[in-house]
């Protein structure tokens, strides 16, 4: 599949079959306005939509259809909607949504948080509800008074006339609700922006969060409930085939103990002790397909997927032909399985009960939970209510839906509503793992010293090919090729090649997908081609990016905000385009170190219009630090078909004093909103082996780094 594009024909291609399989597909804002509310009562809605809903006493709620962990959808969009009603953002609430075709993400093609589309895919149609909402507001007014609609002003919850008179939106909401959203209200214009972009913004989350009244997928409680802790086979994919619960039966407070597909789940009034009896538990297992995978085997079988040809994603030019007096490069790069390893471990409650399953929990893909929960419990999918809470780190691992089948599995099984809670242990060693990847680039440098031909194969298990089979055809994965298709280097001829692998081991969708894989292969062979031109690491870069002056911007101002200095062997570089934003590293080494130490890292983005300046500038440190911690010390490896780590203590995160000075700068910027969330994630590695290569001359070329 020659010169496919991501961001035009394997995307869309992508989301059309999304939406054929997830239900009618729905871009734009409109159900119809309904008055749900009896008259006299204040606290009902009586002007709502999918978006929005005012209740006669001037409560203001946004219907929020993305998934909470952390991000900042929770306040970002809202204040999409606040822009276009004149309201301070203090006077929205938010409610997440449940299931509805009309909550389907656009960018993606089902009900998921992902992909750092949140904002990207709401900016326009948030804005557009939120303006259609205030002209049937204002044009309520109008007939109320009996005045013209262009003598009305909307402002902080109330229309005023020039007369005098005044109504807020609540008291107007009855009569709004009779008349027709217009189809295309006109909306602000940046330069009138009072809410979108302004410092001032405070998170709408934090109050609750800070009171302790923030309710996330592990705090859940339901009449009734029991706690969960669920054994699960020791190899991925294993099953129960036979176990004896007397010891656990005899643990003081246990209550059931039940077998489903994957596992024995032991039931009991609190975790401590439905623990106790699940470690107690006799369990024979069929260890499956799995048992004896190894890193050793999968290595290979991707080493040996170099020499297969795979599917063309982009060629430019003529990669194979010969160029008079170039110069040859050619490097191999290896990035290990990698763990999610968010702070709130996998949970869920379920209960399935008199035909109906109510599922709660931290879910990133309400729509595919829905399916997998019905599928469980032996109901119809519209007998599945889905309740999202708040997410205590997502990164990918919430996308899943084996937490949302073996809570309500156990439920069923047990007869009673239930929270499965997994150990830190659990999380590690059955997660759904960011791919390993083998990487080989080949290129040639003309006669100025830049590349005048690159050739990249990846060779990678597929998470699509897992997760949504039919998306990937003739092994063309559509992200699988982020981080390359859209590479911003003006290269004269140019070959990405992908070579999809199943290894065996499941994998998932991980904090930046794909881009963090080809960002690390591609950022270190040009620094690599930059040291044998004999050039300088950011005028090599910048030579090459005539034609992408967003990218020439952000790598400038990282050098200036850095204080790069030419020829000195403590930094290192890296600059990609990644979910529509623009984004430069640059990694300063501490030379005093004896060992090999960052001192600081300064990040900057053009990110398009910032809605909430604060929090970009939190993902993208947030970012930058988990793909330091990946870089440094994080892998997942198996023997026996077992994973070898199990917690922070073999597979850590980064701690407070271990933390470099971050800086993160954001260009100004009027283009459309770029993606966030996993932006800071990919440079930092690529960045910090060409730092280490600058200082000892030495090029890593597999992570971790272990140093």
């Amino acid at each position: 599949m020659k010169n496919q594009s991501l961001k035009s024909n394997g995307r869309r291609q992508f989301i059309q079959q999304s939406a054929a399989l997830g239900g009618a597909f729905v871009i734009g804002i409109h159900l119809p306005l309904t008055s749900q509310a009896a008259v006299g009562d204040a606290a009902k809605p009586v002007l709502a939509n999918a978006w929005v809903q005012i209740t006669p006493n001037n409560q203001i709620t946004l219907i929020c259809a993305r998934s909470e962990m952390g991000q900042d959808v929770y306040t970002s969009l809202p204040a999409l909607l606040a822009e276009e009603l004149n309201l301070p953002l203090s006077m929205i609430q938010v409610q997440i949504a449940g299931v509805a075709p009309v909550y389907i993400n656009a960018m993606l093609g089902g009900q998921i948080t992902g992909g750092s589309t949140s904002v990207r895919e709401a900016f326009d149609k948030l804005r557009t509800a939120g303006a259609a909402t205030r002209m049937v507001l204002i044009q309520a007014a109008a007939q109320r008074w009996n005045v013209s609609a262009a003598d009305c002003k909307a402002m902080n919850g109330k229309i005023t006339h020039s007369s005098g008179k005044s109504a807020t939106y609540g008291e107007l909401a009855a009569d709004a609700a009779k008349l027709p959203l217009p189809e295309k209200p006109a909306l602000k214009s940046p330069a009138n922006f009072m809410v979108i972009g302004k410092e001032t913004m405070r998170r709408l989350d934090t109050p609750s969060k800070v009171a302790g009244k923030a309710v996330y997928g592990i705090d859940v409680k339901i009449p009734g409930m029991a706690i969960a802790s669920l054994a699960q086979c020791p190899v991925i994919g294993g099953t129960p085939t036979s176990f004896d619960a007397s010891a656990a039966m005899k643990v003081t407070g246990v209550i059931k103990v039940v077998q489903i597909s994957d596992g024995v789940a032991v039931l009991a009034k609190d975790f401590y002790t439905a623990r106790k009896g699940r470690d107690v538990l006799k369990i024979t297992w069929n260890e499956g397909s799995n048992a004896n995978l190894s890193n050793a085997v999968i290595r290979k079988s991707l080493e040996d997927g170099l020499s297969k040809k795979g599917a063309v994603i982009k060629t430019v030019g003529d990669s194979n032909a010969a160029v008079v007096n170039g110069k040859p490069l050619s490097a191999q790069y290896f990035l290990p399985y990698l763990a999610h390893s968010t702070m709130e471990p996998v949970n869920c409650s379920a209960d399935v009960s008199n035909g109906k399953c109510r599922i709660i929990g931290p879910i990133q893909f309400q729509q595919g939970g829905q399916a997998v929960a019905a599928a469980a419990a032996g109901v119809k999918p519209e007998d599945v209510t889905i309740e999202t809470t708040f997410l205590g780190g997502g990164f990918g691992r919430k996308l899943e839906l084996d937490f949302i089948r073996q809570a309500a599995e156990i439920s069923k099984a047990a007869g009673m509503p239930v929270k499965m809670l997994w150990t830190k242990e659990d999380d590690i060693t059955h997660d759904f793992y960011r791919p390993m990847s083998i990487h080989k680039v080949d290129g040639i440098l003309g006669a100025n010293g830049q590349l005048a031909s690159l050739k990249a194969k990846m060779v990678s298990q597929s998470v699509t090919a897992r997760a949504f089979p039919g998306f990937v055809k003739d092994g063309f994965d559509p992200f699988m090729v982020e981080g390359s298709n859209n590479i911003t280097y003006e290269i004269p001829n140019l070959e990405i090649t992908n070579v999809i692998t199943d290894t065996g081991l499941r994998v998932g969708y991980w904090r930046s997908v794909s881009n963090a894989l080809n960002a690390f292969a591609i950022e270190s062979f040009v620094d690599e081609a930059a040291k044998a031109a004999g050039k300088d690491p950011v005028a090599y870069r910048m030579a090459a990016l005539s034609k992408h002056p967003r990218a020439k911007a952000v790598l400038e101002l990282a050098v200036k905000k850095s204080g790069y200095v030419p020829g000195s062997k403590r930094f290192g570089v890296a600059q990609m385009e990644c979910y529509d934003t623009y984004s430069a590293c640059i990694l300063e080494l501490d030379s005093a170190a004896k060992e090999t130490k960052v001192k600081k890292i300064t990040f900057v983005s053009d990110c398009g219009i910032t809605v909430h300046p604060d929090q970009a500038r939190a993902q993208l440190t947030g970012g930058v630090i988990y793909g330091l911690s990946a870089a440094l010390s994080n892998e997942i490896t198996i023997e026996k078909g077992r994973v070898q780590q199990n917690n922070f203590n073999d597979y850590p995160s980064l701690r407070q004093n271990q933390v470099p000075v971050v800086e993160v700068h954001l260009v100004p910027s009027q283009e459309k909103p770029g993606g966030l969330g996993e932006v800071g994630v990919p440079l930092v590695a690529p960045a910090l082996v060409n730092a280490i290569a600058a200082a000892t001359g030495k090029r890593i070329r597999e992570l971790p780094i272990k140093v």
